[in-house]
């Protein structure tokens, strides 16, 4: 007790109370600044003079490399900063790396005088940070003030800066949602799309172009009417995801283009008339018509049940002779179906041999009932080839190898075959008259003029059926670039409707 009455030992036991408070507070989990450089600098022009072995010491402390890389990492680690009674506001400072010319990965909007961040793009720098989000108001960008700027003003001024962004933003008030799984959706496009020519896209250097026939994997249709997606194979080289239409919003600018040409159509009639016209479309529009995209997914077929392959192409374009050389080189492997015909047997045919042989009444009832793939009269006989007679070939083990007209495609892929199509493209028109002369034909430049312009309407009409096209430039070359793909059917994964594997 007289120990505790001192003066001393009270001012000692004071002191040691304050240090052992000091030692056991928690340090803080993140940096209080990203200018410590600044402070040191500052600091360290304050000491030049200072010879005490203090400052000496400090100095040596504030040279050190650690302290120097301090505020590129307190960056990255820092929290968001919140500045409150910013125009009454809470705002919040982020900073973003952004390399030279290449996009951010945001796109922006205006509400009111405010210009706010409108979607953020997958693989993008502002993706990959976490600190930009929908709805952000942008208040300033390196200082400069954004507010009362045209999206297309702030477009052109973050095109121009790289390096380390900082934005001043009024945070979204819509709560962020938990991150979700991503689902990937794979279409095919069945329309050309090129950003630079869209009014409407928001950034065209974010526009992803295609071409019909293209393979897109769709990681995002959180907006409707422009999904993120990545062009097949373009994955790896390109990490930054693009802005397509829309399904829903690609169908309605198509819907509204055939409401102009109509309207272009009818300029003669009465403008009673032309009103009541687009009423009508306006109402009995079916969306489901225009083609947009189509679900895909990958599909290997099994060993014992190989895809039949359908040629398509004009009028001496050579799809007929490649069948037939298939045919003649391995017929275990390659068949044809049975066509079936209304006509009376001859003497050297057996039903189910040359022809399946039927009465037409028997006939038409099929017909009538979708059985035929594509049919035809000639001389006063009916002649048409089934899916029955397809899918034989196909049980049977081998490949079935089918010459149709295009009108034919859209029977035969809705009949759970799967085929493969090849388009036998002519060459150009002197190489075309070549090939023919060699098959002692003499064409009319008219008639090679037809053919050209007929597989153009077909690839213009059909092409987004086609897996593959073969321009027929040299007939070896042909068969053997189409044996090529047959073979490829049985070592690779082929994109397909997904509608055909539910």
């Amino acid at each position: 007790m007289q120990l505790l009455a001192k003066e001393d030992f009270r001012n000692a036991y004071t002191i040691y109370c304050a240090v052992s408070q000091q030692m056991t507070r928690v340090s803080p989990t993140s940096p209080l600044t990203a200018q410590a450089q600044d402070l040191c600098q500052e600091v360290q022009k304050i000491l030049q003079s200072n010879q005490q072995k203090e400052g000496l010491e400090l100095k040596a402390l504030l040279t050190n490399p650690h302290l120097q890389v301090h505020d590129s990492v307190a960056v990255q680690e820092m929290p968001e900063e919140h500045v409150t009674q910013y125009l009454g506001e809470t705002v919040k400072l982020v900073r973003l790396e952004k390399a030279r010319d290449t996009p951010l990965g945001a796109t922006v909007r205006n509400d009111m005088d405010g210009v706010v961040v409108s979607r953020v793009v997958k693989g993008g720098a502002a993706e990959r940070s976490g600190l930009l989000s929908e709805g952000d108001e942008i208040l300033e960008i390196n200082g400069i003030p954004i507010r009362g700027k045209h999206v297309n003003e702030v477009h052109d001024l973050l095109q121009q800066m790289h390096g380390t962004l900082t934005f001043l933003l009024i945070p979204s008030p819509q709560v962020k949602p938990a991150p979700h799984r991503q689902t990937v959706t794979h279409v095919r496009a069945y329309f050309d799309y090129d950003p630079s020519d869209d009014p409407f896209v928001p950034c065209r250097e974010l526009g992803l172009s295609f071409q019909k026939g293209d393979i897109l994997h769709v990681i995002s249709q959180d907006d409707p009417s422009w999904w993120q997606a990545y062009r097949d194979g373009d994955e790896d080289n390109q990490p930054l995801a693009g802005l397509i239409p829309g399904k829903s919003f690609q169908q309605q600018r198509e819907s509204l283009k055939k409401t102009i040409t109509d309207r272009s159509r009818n300029t003669k009639k009465s403008k009673k008339q032309r009103k009541k016209s687009t009423s009508n479309f306006s109402k009995n529009t079916d969306y489901d018509d225009i083609l947009t995209y189509e679900e895909m997914s990958l599909y290997h077929q099994p060993a014992n049940r190989k895809r039949p392959i359908a040629l398509i192409g004009p009028t001496n374009s050579g799809h007929d002779e490649l069948r037939r050389r298939l045919l003649s080189i391995e017929p275990e492997k390659f068949a044809v179906a049975v066509p079936h015909t209304t006509r009376n047997p001859r003497i050297h045919e057996r039903n189910g041999r040359e022809y399946h042989f039927v009465s037409r009444p028997a006939f038409e009832t099929d017909l009538a009932g979708g059985k035929f793939i594509e049919s035809g009269e000639y001389e006063k006989n009916l002649y048409g080839t089934s899916t029955d007679s397809v899918r034989q070939v196909v049980n049977s083990g081998r490949i079935c190898l089918l010459c149709l007209h295009t009108r034919s495609l859209q029977v035969l892929r809705s009949s759970n075959l799967k085929p493969y199509v090849i388009f036998i493209a002519p060459p150009s028109q002197e190489r075309l008259r070549t090939l023919l002369a060699t098959e002692g034909k003499t064409p009319k430049p008219e008639e090679l003029k037809e053919i050209i312009e007929k597989a153009r309407e077909m690839e213009h009409n059909y092409g987004h059926f086609f897996d593959a096209t073969i321009v027929n430039m040299d007939p070896d070359q042909a068969f053997h670039e189409l044996r090529r793909l047959i073979d490829k059917l049985d070592t690779e994964p082929q994109w397909v409707p997904t509608s055909w594997l539910c």
